[in-house]
Formats: structure tokens, sequence, C-alpha cells
């Protein structure tokens, strides 16, 4: 209230603020999942929100039940499962309906709230297609809160298609700004560890984009089993192949075939790409640590062991590629501390500012929470007063993340900067134009991936 407006004697008491407007930081990991799902309605892609799997199960259905048959000798004591295509089923093997599983993981690793673009209708033999994964992605281009990206049925399309998902993935992350991808390698199925199996492996992601993903090798062997009704489990005998009968038919008659063909089943274990248990892990590091603590070093839940054993000279081609420096990040197996996420690093291997996924990831949360807490100078005088306010709400903002560990440097001089003002960031042409400029400069923090210790014989005196 202005003086003037006083008209009765007294005192009055005007507050003044002096502190600038506050900066809220995004939420670091929200994951959007494409895939199908078995309550798909329409051809079109469809959102939604959830929180655990249950959710999911409500709106986006469970996994299709297994059309197995299990043969069995004559005296009924020897059985052997196979798929509906009448090949025999090992004791690992990869689902039908893959993104149920994939969500089962991503929750068991940590994941929190994420997003789930269903885009079509899976069921049992049915494969996605690239067209509805690129629908997919076209539908996720109309939200603003997912920040990282995963496909994870997108490793069951042909090279292709796989290629021509990774690009336009990685292309969606540039382009909305605020995202990052996680892939799953796509190995060549006889030799995927020798010199051109593991070149074939980053062929096929493509060249686009490369700061804005990473790629994670190789399948996990989990301990989730998979989903069968018992009467779409067909039992029959051999070598004569009678009709046979469903499993559920044997429950009161023969009850100890019943059993054994039960713990069988249940026994049948899945193998699932590692994108979603990668989702999982960043959820709960950024939760526990923060976006700037690289998600790596990490145990995965859930999980057996690595489908394929690496040793330390095949990662070092895997995590280190001359050229385009297409690093492929490794799930490895230690004795006493099981599958651990033992890689760190982006598609951009070799890009000294982006090889590392936390400082990409970090620089993503800071220039999409500065862009949405400086709104509020659109369209306001663009001079010194709408300057100090937007410099002191970005400094305080980055004062906070250097007191947190996110920024290197003995003095919060040396951790960052800000600057904006006539003849620093912008002209007086500037100004006239209605541009305001501010220029922000971040010493990240980067991961220690190479610890060396130095050993040396100290001669006794």
């Amino acid at each position: 209230m202005p003086p003037t407006s006083y008209a009765t004697p007294g005192v009055y008491i005007e507050e003044i603020t002096t502190l600038p407007p506050s900066i809220a930081e995004i939420d670091t990991a929200i994951p959007a999942f494409i895939g199908t799902t078995t309550l798909h309605k329409g051809n079109k892609a469809i959102k939604h929100e959830i929180s655990s799997l249950r959710e999911f199960e409500d709106r986006c259905g469970g996994p299709p039940s297994v059309q197995w048959t299990v043969a069995c000798d004559s005296g009924k004591t020897s059985f052997t499962i196979q798929d509906h295509n009448g090949k025999p089923v090992n004791r690992f093997s990869k689902p039908e309906g893959l993104l149920w599983y994939a969500i089962d993981l991503y929750f068991r690793n940590g994941g929190s709230r994420c997003y789930i673009i269903s885009v079509g209708t899976c069921s049992p033999g049915s494969l996605p297609d690239e067209e509805q994964l690129q629908m997919g992605l076209k539908e996720l281009e109309k939200y603003n809160e997912p920040t990282l990206v995963v496909i994870p049925e997108a490793a069951y399309l042909d090279a292709e298609g796989y290629q021509s998902i990774c690009t336009s993935a990685l292309k969606h992350a540039e382009t909305m700004a605020d995202r990052f991808v996680l892939l799953d390698a796509k190995p060549n199925a006889t030799d995927p560890l020798t010199e051109d199996g593991i070149q074939a492996m980053r062929e096929r992601v493509g060249m686009e984009a490369r700061d804005r993903g990473a790629l994670y090798f190789p399948n996990l062997l989990t301990t989730l089993s998979h989903q069968f009704s018992e009467k779409d489990i067909k039992v029959v005998e051999t070598p004569t192949a009678n009709a046979g009968v469903d499993l559920a038919s044997m429950a009161d008659t023969q009850t100890n075939s019943y059993n054994q063909i039960k713990k069988l089943l249940a026994s049948q274990r899945v193998i699932l790409p590692p994108s979603a248990a990668i989702a999982g892990v960043i959820a709960s590091v950024d939760r526990e640590r923060g976006v700037w603590k690289a998600p790596a070093n990490v145990g995965l839940q859930a999980v057996i062991a690595p489908e394929i054993l690496v040793t330390d000279a095949q990662q070092a081609q895997l995590n280190i590629e001359p050229g385009p420096g297409k690093s492929i990040n490794v799930i490895r197996s230690f004795a006493g501390k099981g599958p651990m996420v033992w890689g760190a690093r982006t598609l951009a291997g070799n890009d000294n500012e982006w090889r590392y996924i936390s400082v990409r990831r970090l620089f993503i949360t800071v220039e999409e929470s500065v862009k949405e807490a400086t709104r509020f100078a659109v369209f306001e005088a663009n001079d010194i007063s709408t300057w100090l306010k937007v410099k002191g709400m970005i400094d305080s903002y980055l004062y906070t993340l250097w007191e947190r560990g996110a920024l290197r440097g003995a003095k919060a001089e040396e951790a960052y900067f800000v600057n904006v003002g006539l003849g620093k960031t912008m002209s007086l042409d500037d100004i006239l134009n209605g541009v305001l400029i501010v220029e922000i400069g971040l010493a990240a923090v980067r991961p220690a991936e190479f610890i060396i210790l130095r050993f040396s014989h100290k001669m006794a005196q």
C-alpha cells in the first residue's frame, strides 16, 4: 500500500521481499516405457501413468498366458516342455508379452512412477512391429514430464527395424531436449563378443544424437517366472503324442503328475533385456544420491546373472572404441556381489563433454529446471531489475547443487558462473529486439571410472 493512501494515524507494517524466487528442480527419473499390452484397444497409442505393477495390470493387463505343451513318457516320470511352435523350451527363455515382465523388473530395482505408452495388443506368438513403436515415440512427444525413454521390445525387431527405432528414439530425445534413452544391445546370435560381433552391435544403433542415449549389454537371466494358466498348458504322452489334456483337468485325477508338471513350469525363468532394470537403478540412485551420481557399481535385484559372461579384456573392447566411440555398458557378475551395472558411458564415449551418463543427465536437469523457473520473466521489462532477479534465482539454485556435491570446486565460484547484462551477454540490439541472454557454466563432477593404485617396494632403512 503506497504511503499516500494512509488516512488514519498509526503504525503500519510493510514486508519487503529481498530473496529471489526459488527454482523447483524437475523430477529426474520418470521413464516412459513403449510397448504392447494385453488390454490395448484400437489402433492408436494410449498413455497411462502408473506407480506400481498392480496399476499396470489394472490399466494395461498382465502378460498373455504361455501356450506350452508338456510331453511326458507313458509312465509320466519324465517331462519336457515345448512352445507353441513345437520347439523345446530351455530353463531360461524370452517371455510372451515382454512389457509386463519389464515393468515388474523396473519396480523390483527401485523404480517409482512412470509412463506407459501402449501401442498395440500382445498375444501368444505376436511380436511388436516397427510401425507400432514409432507411433509410440510420436505419442510421447505430447508429454513433457518423462525424462527417460525405454523400449524393451525393440530388441525383438529385425536388425533393420531395430536400427530405425534406435535412431528415432535418439532423435526424439535430442528434439525434446529433456530426456535420455536407454537402449538394449542387439548382438549377433553366434559371435556377440568377437570383434565383428561387437562392431555389429555398434553399427545397429546409428550415429544420431549419441550423447542422448546409452547402450547396455547383455540380456539378463532373471528370477521372474513365466506366467501361465493351467487351461493353456497341454499335456501329451510320447511317443504316441495323443490329443492330450489340459493341466487343470489333471489336478484331481493325476495328482502326482500334476504336481511335478507345476513344479517344472514354475522353474522356467525369464530372459529380459537390461533397460528396464537400468531404469529402476537410475530412479533409485537419483532418489538416494542425486542425478549427478553415475548409475553404475550398483547390484541388480531379481537377476540371477547376465546371459553372457564378459571378461575384462572383452569389456575393454566394449567400453572404448576408437573413432565414433560408441561405448557399450556391460552388466558383469562378480563373486560375492552378483550382477552389477559396470558401465556409465553414453554412446558418445569419446566426447570429453558428454562421455558420461551422469554429466549429460545433470545438464538436462539444470537446463529444464531453469527453463521452467524463468518463464516468469517472459514479457517482463528487459532491464537490470529483471536481470538481477533471474541471476539471483539461478545463482541460488546452483549454489545448492554445489553444496549437495553435484558440482566440483573448493569454492562456489569455481563450481559455476551465471552471467547476464548489457555488455556481458547482450548488446543494445539484443535488448531492443526483446532478447534476454543468460550464460551459465557448470563444473560437473565426473565418475572415477579408472582407479589406479600404485604400489612399490620400500627398502628397509
